[in-house]
């Protein structure tokens, strides 16, 4: 029995380490080449890969770890499919001590930006208060009332954001809605801070119009992940903006299982935007091995990476950025940032 399930484990990491790793980086991510991306400055630093460093890039004048450290340890939310208890564990293990802690790890190791929602500026705070150096990339929420958007934007600079990009889901709704003009007036009072403004998204409709009607974003932060793993919803079945209907009572439906429709898609168009791309959901929230999904991310063209972890996945995680960065250097997308 011990053979057997030695023999198991033994073909398992086999599959992970080769078939898996060639298939992600085979037909699964084309990487078409546009003129506009191809005349776009390259960045230096994802060159620079033989060191220990955990390379840098640019967005306006913020300068900033290729590797940025997800919010949700902070926040306490996880995607979780229908296991009912992980979002609770998360709250019970990153208490506020294990944050500080997981947050000294990361910048010892490199990683110097932390992704927040600004209901968590009041834990970082404390935490740069003890000394941390942190920098801060926030989503605000985009927002009609245009004094209201102000407002809640000048609060954020006044608390000490680095770089501030519109929520995910909201500016998704806006483009929904046709209301684009909204996602365009919240770039234009961000910039007006001094601070690189950003648009994020889970679909990817969102950047398109953004793109095709001169929204100004100066980055994107998008939703980015292959799809080999068993929870994700078959490829005949997925709709664009299911994460904004609810549950599907149907197997085939979405079930809080994934965050990016067509990664292919996602590629092709982020080839031709000379813009930097701040990739997050790399790991399929957590479906899909590290090594697999950060080197896919990184070769799909991303300048930036946004991965959610535990402590004792810092030291790992940073060493596969590194590496992955390295591999990627010649990449069809020349690095924007």
């Amino acid at each position: 029995m011990a053979e057997k399930t030695d023999r198991r484990s033994f073909l398992n990491q086999a599959w992970l380490g080769a078939a898996g790793i060639g298939a992600a980086y085979g037909a699964g991510v084309r990487q078409p080449q546009t003129a506009q991306a191809a005349n776009a400055e390259p960045a230096s630093a994802a060159d620079d890969s033989a060191d220990q460093n955990l390379p840098t890039g640019k967005i306006g004048s913020v300068t900033m770890s290729r590797m940025l450290i997800g919010g949700n340890l902070i926040g306490g939310w996880a995607h979780s499919r229908d296991l009912i208890y992980v979002s609770r564990l998360f709250r019970e293990y990153n208490t506020e001590t294990k944050v500080f802690e997981t947050l000294e790890l990361a910048e010892s190791s490199g990683i110097d930006t932390i992704q927040i929602d600004p209901a968590c500026c009041d834990v970082v705070e404390k935490y740069q208060k003890r000394g941390g150096k942190i920098q801060t990339m926030i989503c605000m929420t985009p927002d009609p009332n245009e004094d209201a958007m102000r407002e809640q934007i000048q609060r954020l600079i006044d608390w000490g954001a680095t770089l501030l990009y519109t929520h995910g889901g909201v500016a998704d709704r806006m483009t929904m809605t046709n209301r684009v003009d909204v996602l365009a007036r919240a770039v234009e009072l961000i910039k007006e801070q001094g601070v690189p403004a950003g648009i994020g998204s889970h679909s990817l409709e969102t950047p398109i119009a953004c793109e095709k009607q001169g929204v100004g974003a100066e980055y994107y932060v998008k939703t980015f992940h292959l799809d080999r793993y068993w929870s994700a919803t078959p490829k005949e079945y997925r709709e664009e903006w299911c994460w904004y209907r609810g549950m599907s009572a149907e197997r085939t439906g979405y079930h809080d299982n994934i965050w990016d429709l067509d990664s292919d898609r996602t590629t092709e168009f982020f080839a031709s935007v000379a813009k930097p791309w701040v990739a997050f959901k790399v790991l399929a929230a957590g479906a899909l091995p590290p090594h697999v999904g950060i080197l896919s991310a990184y070769r799909a063209g991303a300048d930036f990476t946004i991965v959610g972890m535990f402590d004792f996945q810092v030291a790992q995680n940073v060493g596969l950025a590194r590496d992955a960065i390295h591999r990627s250097r010649n990449r069809s997308r020349p690095w924007c940032a």
